[in-house]
């Protein structure tokens, strides 16, 4: 971009941008018309400015004008400051490496974007190409490579290799050494470069998706990755949005539409968006190339919940200005729900949003793979160990340092190079296991590399809603002060209602001195009528009808079929609150951005303008809805938020707070709904100050806030809407049998404490016979070291803390806090952030030393279930966020329980064995080859070469060996109905420093046994020690195998007859290292078989007396 053809361009308004075409002429930049009207001080032609003054920056020093130099005085006006910057610079998925490709990284900026003018820029950005790729062409080997070799590991088994090189360090064949390395390289590559493949044309098929694009020329097809910044895109219906962009125009009739959000933020419920209403009213699409406008944008961010810019159009008398919010925009990785839309890209490439908030998440290893990379440096130590002995035997004779690396080599066998494989390869089988689970449908393994984490879990920290409950909302309570109307009393909020409208459609009667009882119930009707209007009003629900077969879409639409008719809402409790108002008789039948219709029990269809919106966040904990009524012109405020918040915004009164507790303690998730009568004249007001501080640049959202709490006082309160979020099924015996596998149950929500309270009861997570200790609300160091001192003195009793509470005894208390809750049988933390969910996680793993498990389902949780050892999603009304970002995936809550108890357990103990067997399988051998050693004086001469080596550990035990995956103590039935089993594992006993000590004892008996009776037995030659102990050590490892095999599969007889019988056929072949003549001989086959008993028997002996008088907890459940 840079060099002397670069120019400078100002359009009207003072706008600068930069253009790359260098040939093209730099036209002058105009003045700024005095007759223009003049813009809301707060933005101040900030776009604009800050482009010219950037430009500046850039260009070669000039001389300027005393008033150009005071323009530039007095337009130095401060914008937002740049967020989350390093956020995308350290994190940014989808750019290219930085030493190959140049993607022009610069600081993310501000920017101007002219419509349809895509060569108007002030400066470079990326092109819109989405790659998740880990490797490019140049980098897949070196980088696969150093993956492999920054390990111990394998740069322990490369240095082995490499040094049969040097003729004085070799021991036998190159291909002894290298081909079990090259088999280990040869799968790990092949396995990265299938995935690097599978990603490239995951890449490639959306990168090459077609879209249309408005053009001079008219409407061409483009590909996404040739989109650029300032392009006008044509998105179809259930199209994907290729980029950020600005929603210009749209084919609805309703000047609307609709995204599908679930592969952004995880919700799966619609969102709904509003074009530019300058644009909107064009008379073609093709008109927004014949105007003269630009967007005024934000520099790029994370944040996909908020966004800041204006649009101006330059040409119209008064030139336009509408102030851009996050309604008016289209996130690229959205799908378009309804219409046909037309946008003007902002963001490409790695400055899209969808791009900058994916970042890879921290590599989990497991606590197994640690345990058993431990073992691997203790088999290390003894290796040297036993080199140096021999070498010290011969008494550091000659060229003693030669001898040792000899020795290294000869023995390199007790580090298993096979050990790796077998583990990675049961890891596979574990994972297919549990997706072929059919009593767990569903079930999806992300990652495939700890699922040995899932049997040794101690804590398990779990969202509520959505995952202990099943976001599944019903109404049931509306509370109106005096009085309060369940379930059970609906059917009189229908006849208040049907008798308020009844006396509306008849002429009003003129009733004189009416009765006190007519006077209280007219006075209770329309309380009721008023709550449930407000209800009806004061949401963001959008009625959609679809074609049912009968009535076609518009049809339906047109008369408002009910059969058609779905509410679509970014929240379940709005669904459930608008179809409770429609059972009662008030039904929403109609919406679009400026307009809501209602039908009366009647029939009749009461229209309202919508005013003004102001949607729920979760900072506010509120929204509002200000309506004009068609029929009588009032102008209404209606709000609902919760009580926290709305207990300073209504009127006073002595009933709020009570009642608020009272049905939260029920469960139920309590909304405080309040209205404020406007007049005109009121409205005018605020909406001037309203749309000024909308278009302001610097601190829109402080300002914004500002106008709209001046609404929010002395408002009239209406009623409490109580709605229940039911238990997900089978909650309750799930989280019985996880606490008597000794797990620890912690519930983190973002709910109220007393919701989040009750549901603790509710599902058992704190049992009938505990008391509850609910911690109070403390704001400083003080009151935390009283309530900490007074909670020291409760004694089996779970604990229930707010967020706020937790932060300040984490600040100050840290570790004593810790130290207290983890005593705690259950905990509740309440109204947590998503980073506090995480911070727990973190802290727990820090002092108990613990492997933890995250569940959850939405958005919220995916922190804490990236910090977690196991994290688990599940797929449930939020969206499948969760569930991507987790190792694991369920459908349901109760299936956690078979996951951790069956498939956890048996991965754990299955891994546990497998590992034990495959180091005492190279350890047998390490002993053969050190006895051989030390009878023939010390000398390091190799016992087996060339393929016998290679096929001990490959052909001859592989599959008898690996086998053991498939082994189980006890029937999955059982593990389920015994979760006490699971508390054995909790100790790490199946894999342990005592378990490793037996095997190695186990391995130096029987490989001594081994060598020591074919050195006995054998007759004349050498070959015949080969072919005695070579023998004998295969049969060992299969009945060793049969030894440890607790339940038999019909997979294992296969493994061990066709180990056995491919050893025998390749007896013929292995003439080189075997006599074959003598193993034809009887002498052979007795001699084979005294030493193959001997090593044996005794093992098994002691299996048996073992089981016979302290038999294993499981052993008692298997009869």
């Amino acid at each position: 971009m840079g060099g002397p053809g670069r120019g400078r361009c100002e359009g009207g308004g003072g706008v600068s941008v930069h253009v790359t075409c260098a040939s093209q002429p730099s036209p002058q930049p105009a003045r700024l018309s005095s007759a223009a009207p003049p813009l809301p001080p707060e933005r101040g032609e900030a776009g604009p400015r800050l482009a010219r003054l950037l430009a500046r920056r850039r260009d070669p020093p000039r001389r300027r004008s005393s008033s150009a130099a005071a323009a530039i005085m007095t337009d130095n006006i401060p914008l937002q400051p740049v967020r989350q910057k390093k956020r995308m610079d350290s994190k940014h998925r989808g750019g290219c490496c930085e030493c190959l490709r140049c993607c022009g990284r610069r600081d993310p900026r501000p920017r101007t974007v002219w419509l349809g003018h895509p060569e108007k820029r002030d400066q470079r950005y990326p092109r819109n190409v989405i790659n998740n790729q880990k490797y490019n062409f140049f980098t897949f080997l070196p980088g696969v490579l150093f993956n492999q070799f920054k390990y111990f590991f394998n740069l322990y088994f490369l240095f082995l290799a490499c040094s049969q090189f040097v003729p004085e360090m070799r021991l036998g064949a190159l291909y002894t050494y290298w081909v079990p390395l090259g088999f280990v390289l040869a799968v790990t590559i092949i396995r990265e470069a299938v995935e690097e493949i599978r990603c490239y044309m995951r890449d490639k098929e959306v990168n090459s998706q077609i879209y249309s694009k408005l053009t001079a020329r008219g409407t061409v097809k483009v590909k996404s990755s040739s989109i650029q910044v300032g392009d006008l895109i044509i998105v179809e219906k259930n199209q994907r949005v290729p980029a950020d962009m600005i929603f210009l125009r749209t084919s609805e009739k309703n000047g609307s539409c609709f995204l599908r959000t679930d592969q952004l933020d995880g919700e799966t419920d619609w969102k709904l968006r509003l074009p530019v209403s300058c644009t909107q009213r064009l008379p073609t699409a093709s008109d927004l190339l014949q105007i003269r406008s630009y967007v005024y944008a934000e520099e790029p961010n994370i944040d996909i919940h908020n966004f800041v810019g204006t649009f101006t159009r330059e040409d119209s008398d008064p030139p336009v200005n509408e102030s851009l919010s996050i309604e008016n925009t289209l996130w690229a990785s959205t799908v378009i729900a309804s219409g046909t839309v037309v946008g003007v890209v902002l963001y490409t490439g790695r400055e899209l949003r969808s791009v900058m908030n994916t970042s890879n998440p921290r590599s989990k290893i497991g606590l197994f793979d640690l345990e058993v990379n431990c073992l691997t440096k203790i088999l290390f130590g003894a290796l040297v160990v036993v080199s140096l002995v021999m070498v010290a035997l011969q008494h550091f004779a000659g060229r003693w340092y030669l001898q040792i690396i000899r020795f290294l080599l000869l023995f390199s066998n007790i580090i298993p190079i096979s050990l790796r494989v077998n583990l990675d390869m049961g890891k596979i089988v574990y994972s297919w296991m549990i997706r072929k689970d059919s009593k767990i449908p569903g079930t999806v393994v992300r990652s495939s590399t700890i699922p040995e984490q899932l049997g040794r879990i101690s804590y398990l920290l779990t969202d509520k809603t959505g995952t202990l409950t099943q976001n599944e909302m019903v109404f049931k309570r509306l509370h109106l002060g005096t009085v309060a109307y369940g379930l059970d009393s609906m059917d009189e909020v229908q006849s208040h209602i049907f008798s308020i409208y009844t006396q509306q459609s008849q002429e009003p009667p003129a009733l004189k001195g009416p009765t006190l009882a007519t006077k209280v119930r007219k006075t209770l009707s329309s309380r009721v009528h008023e709550a449930v209007k407000a209800i009806a009003l004061c949401h963001n629900v959008t009625p959609v009808y679809e074609s049912n077969g009968v009535t076609d879409q518009a049809e339906a639409e047109r008369h408002y079929e009910d059969s058609c008719r779905v509410y679509q809402a970014a929240s379940p409790d709005e669904v459930a609150l608008v179809q409770w108002t429609e059972s009662i008789g008030l039904t929403l039948v109609g919406r679009d951005q400026s307009s809501v219709q209602l039908r009366t029990p009647g029939g009749h269809i009461l229209n309202y303008t919508i005013l003004q919106i102001f949607p729920f966040t979760y900072e506010s904990k509120r929204m509002g809805i200000i309506v004009r009524d068609e029929s009588t012109g009032e102008i209404t405020f209606y709000m609902k938020g919760a009580d926290v918040v709305m207990a300073g915004i209504v009127q006073y009164n002595d009933w709020l707070e009570e009642e608020c507790g009272n049905m939260a303690r029920e469960g139920l998730r309590v909304l405080v709904v309040a209205k404020k009568s406007l007049t005109e004249e009121q409205y005018q007001d605020f909406e001037a100050r309203y749309v000024q501080a909308k278009l302001s640049v610097h601190d829109r959202s402080l300002k914004v806030a500002t106008v709209i709490e001046s609404l929010e006082m002395e408002m009239e309160l209406l009623c409490l809407t109580g709605v229940e979020d039911q238990l997900q099924a089978d909650v309750r015996p799930t989280l019985e049998t996880l606490r008597n596998a000794g797990m620890k149950v912690w519930m983190l929500t973002g709910d109220k404490l007393e919701t989040a309270t009750c549901t603790a009861k509710n599902a058992h997570l704190v049992t009938r016979t505990q008391d509850i200790h609910i911690f109070r609300m403390v704001t400083n160091r003080g009151e935390a070291h009283l309530e900490l001192n007074a909670f020291r003195r409760k004694h089996d009793c779970a604990l229930v803390i707010s967020g706020d509470s937790l932060e300040v005894c984490l600040k100050y208390y840290e570790y004593e806090f810790m130290e207290l809750a983890c005593q705690c049988p259950a905990v509740v933390c309440c109204r947590c952030a998503p980073t506090q969910k995480a911070q727990i996680v973190r802290l727990l793993q820090e002092r108990t030393g613990k492997l933890t498990c995250a569940v959850g389902d939405g958005g919220n949780d995916v922190s804490m279930i990236q910090e977690a050892d196991c994290g688990v999603g599940v797929e449930g009304k939020e969206g499948k966020q969760a569930s991507l970002a987790a190792d694991f995936s369920i459908t349901q809550f109760k299936h956690l329980g078979r996951l951790l108890m069956v498939h956890g357990r048996n991965s754990y103990k299955r891994s546990a064995a497998l590992s034990q067997f495959v180091i005492h399988r190279s350890l047998c051998i390490s002993t053969m080859q050190a006895v051989f050693s030390s009878v023939f004086y010390f000398a390091s001469v190799p016992l087996y070469q060339g393929f016998l080596i290679i096929g001990y550990s490959t052909l001859y035990t592989m599959f008898p060996v690996f086998s053991l995956v498939l082994d189980k103590d006890v029937k999955s039935e059982v593990a389920m109905l015994y979760p006490e089993l699971y508390k054995d594992l909790l100790k790490g006993r199946p894999l342990s420093y005592k378990t490793f000590l037996i095997w190695v004892l186990i391995s130096i008996y029987q490989g001594s046994i081994i060598m020591y009776g074919a050195l006995l037995l054998f007759e004349s030659e050498f070959v015949h020690i080969v072919a005695i102990s070579f023998t004998s050590l295969i049969l060992t490892e299969l009945l060793m195998v049969a030894l440890t095999i607790q339940t038999w599969h019909w997979l294992m007889i296969v493994a061990e007859l066709l180990s056995l019988s491919c050893y025998i056929a390749s007896l013929v072949f292995l003439h080189e290292f075997i006599d074959v003549y003598f193993i034809a001989t009887l002498s052979f086959l007795w001699k084979v078989s005294v030493i193959t008993l001997v090593s044996c028997l005794p093992l098994y002996f002691l299996k048996y007396l073992r089981r016979r008088f302290s038999p294993p907890s499981y052993s008692k459940l298997t009869s």
